[in-house]
């Protein structure tokens, strides 16, 4: 019998200790990576720009934040800061270069997402200013899974700088399927029905479209659930699926990916936030999001998620003062209370992913 054999985790290094293992320059920033290293198909879609080893299990790695971008750059909050979301996407592809490059999975194999994760310490860190931010990550690699000499899986803890500063943390736990693995999981998942395609599927709108304001977006375009409504605690809706989405799809898939359905726990936390305690989504700000996937998002059943917000819990750090355009904003210490939002992501009445969703109002 053949076991998966799990690898202590490896310590992570300081950030002193991880300059003093980086020859200069550091990292590149100057063009990103090819973007099938990052399994994505569309140049824009691509933030990554170097992997480093480090050592052991240790690694760094660059991307670039744009200034804008039709889908991250599409928020209300003003001044305006980089979106959580696009520092997980970031991970995301950091996690697959580092295994392609530094650990020999091969090209053709699939990755599956077990967790994900991003906690902002500093959100005043966090402002997009008149160039764009260099990020920097620094990972660990931790239960790293080897079965027959290769590497199947692991989860990658990062430290994430901003220009330099400290801004938080990230988590991507990932496992590496050949395309023959991969296609006996999905069938078994699916009692052996063919896989489906987001490039021959047709999603029916689930309900009315919100208008965007309400999850804390601009576009309608960008706006990925319908049919929402607040009954007692609990606010609902349903997955608006958008198939021809250039960032949330930008290449075909047999199922819903993570990162759709953390960006739908998001748009929905915001709202609960807005009917429990009357914060605009235009000022209220994800610093946390953690997700559990138990099962793939399968394409044909609806797709249901459920929000609660819970009482106001720990502040985030603050003191510092940032600058903007339209002048200076200052994070008085202990002045932002943090609102964890739990968000359960359902199809056919079963739990597919469950999501924390903490968020904080920015001052204006």
């Amino acid at each position: 019998m053949r076991h998966t054999m799990q690898m202590p985790a490896h310590n992570l290094l300081t950030v002193d200790e991880a300059a003093e293992r980086l020859d200069d320059p550091r990292l590149d920033y100057a063009r990103t990576l090819d973007r099938s290293v990052v399994h994505r198909e569309a140049l824009a879609e691509v933030f990554v720009t170097d992997t480093r080893s480090l050592g052991g299990d240790a690694h760094a790695a660059a991307a670039q934040l744009p200034r804008s971008h039709a889908y991250y750059g599409d928020h209300l909050l003003r001044p305006r800061l980089h979106d959580p979301v696009l520092l997980l996407e970031a991970c995301r592809q950091a996690g697959l270069a580092i295994a392609h490059t530094h650990y020999g999975v091969p090209f053709d194999h699939k990755f599956v997402l077990t967790t994900l994760s991003v906690a902002i310490d500093r959100p005043d860190r966090m402002v997009v200013g008149p160039a764009p931010s260099a990020l920097k990550m620094l990972a660990s690699i931790e239960d790293k899974r080897i079965k027959e000499g290769r590497v199947v899986g692991y989860d990658a803890r990062f430290r994430l700088f901003v220009d330099d500063a400290e801004v938080g943390t990230a988590v991507v736990g990932l496992r590496f399927k050949s395309p023959e693995s991969y296609q006996r999981l999905r069938s078994s998942n699916r009692s052996g029905a063919p896989l489906p395609s987001t490039a021959r599927f047709e999603f029916p709108v689930p309900g009315e479209v919100p208008a965007p304001y309400l999850v804390g977006r601009a576009s309608t375009e960008n706006v990925v659930l319908a049919g929402m409504r607040t009954e007692a605690d609990v606010t609902s809706a349903s997955m608006r699926v958008l198939p021809e989405h250039p960032s949330l799809f930008d290449h075909a898939q047999d199922h819903i990916p993570g990162m759709v359905l953390a960006e739908a726990a998001r748009q929905l936390a915001l709202n609960a936030l807005l009917e429990a305690q009357g914060t605009s989504p235009a000022k209220a700000y994800a610093t946390e999001i953690t997700a559990a996937f138990t099962a793939f998002g399968e394409l044909e059943p609806r797709t249901d998620l459920l929000a609660r917000a819970l009482p106001a819990g720990e502040t985030v750090q603050g003191g510092d003062v940032y600058y903007t355009q339209g002048g200076t904003v200052e994070y008085p210490s202990g002045s932002a209370a943090t609102t964890s939002v739990e968000v359960d992501v359902r199809q056919e009445d079963v739990s597919i992913c469950r999501l924390d969703v903490g968020l904080v109002r920015i001052p204006s």
